[in-house]
């Protein structure tokens, strides 16, 4: 009778704190749970605080004597020069120059991308002929083109946006293409089975079906190209945020050069947004996912 009064009390506490435990363990699993929805707020304030977290550090180590100061700049030291570049140095025509760039070179690459792209999701025979050539073109480095569209295109505009085109149609091409072949078979045979002609399917179901794919994949895409924009406009360029950061480097002023960095940072991230906004509102129907 001792022993089983003994054994009841050494179960009770153990039990009482495995129902405590348990109760406590969802509210611990609920920062890393998975598939979760949060709110647009949060969604912000998780951002801002990722960034504070990143200039912190950033803070952090330029006073620890890692390299010389000139070297390594601080973020305010960053910012000032940044305020002093579109201040006092004419910083908005190269942005200027920089954005008109991307957005002609990125332009034609959707275009020249979304027929063969829809092309090649859609007819086999088409994919067999296409894919292997641009396939092989994805992988030749764009800068390794730079002497022979310096002795074609000359120092102009010309090409750089070609460079910057170079750099991204390839890809844009077969991930458009991948798209494509997403597109549900039962909608095609559906439309078959109604009387829709080749030319009726291909718009009004492969075309409009991926359309939010495209939408998206561009949004993704654009991002390699604005990682190309340094390399286009090191060479023989008189303005762009390249040719800034190449003044800059022969002065060995290092802010100039991050302020740079952090320009085309931003100015992807708007670039970003926009995109997304374009998401949002073309095609509600899908939600706010991207």
């Amino acid at each position: 009778m001792t022993a089983k009064l003994s054994r009841q009390a050494t179960t009770q506490p153990l039990s009482r704190t495995t129902m405590n435990s348990a109760r406590a363990k969802p509210e611990a699993e609920k920062w890393f749970d998975f598939n979760q929805t949060i709110s647009g707020g949060q969604k912000l304030a998780l951002g801002a605080v990722g960034w504070f977290a990143f200039l912190a550090l950033w803070q952090v180590t330029s006073q620890m004597d890692l390299a010389p100061d000139r070297l390594y700049p601080g973020p305010v030291a960053v910012f000032s020069s940044l305020r002093e570049l579109f201040m006092e140095k004419d910083f908005f025509s190269d942005v200027l120059a920089s954005v008109g760039r991307i957005v002609i070179s990125f332009g034609i690459a959707v275009l020249i991308a979304l027929p063969l792209g829809l092309l090649m999701g859609s007819f086999t025979r088409v994919d067999s002929i296409l894919n292997p050539l641009l396939g092989a073109w994805r992988y030749l480095p764009a800068p390794a083109f730079i002497p022979l569209l310096l002795m074609w295109l000359g120092t102009g505009d010309s090409q750089k946006i070609t460079l910057l085109l170079m750099g991204v149609v390839f890809f844009l091409v077969i991930m458009l293409a991948d798209v494509t072949r997403q597109t549900p078979r039962v909608l095609i045979e559906t439309a078959k089975t109604l009387g829709g002609g080749r030319r009726i399917i291909l718009w009004t179901v492969l075309f409009r079906n991926s359309l939010p794919g495209y939408v998206d994949t561009c949004r993704q895409m654009l991002a390699v190209s604005w990682t190309y924009l340094v390399i286009a406009e090191i060479v023989a360029a008189t303005d762009g945020i390249g040719a800034m950061m190449m003044r800059a480097k022969r002065f060995v002023h290092v802010d100039d050069i991050m302020a740079g960095i952090v320009t085309i940072g931003v100015l992807g991230l708007i670039f970003d947004v926009l995109f997304r906004l374009i998401y949002r509102k073309c095609f509600p129907y899908l939600g706010h996912a991207k």
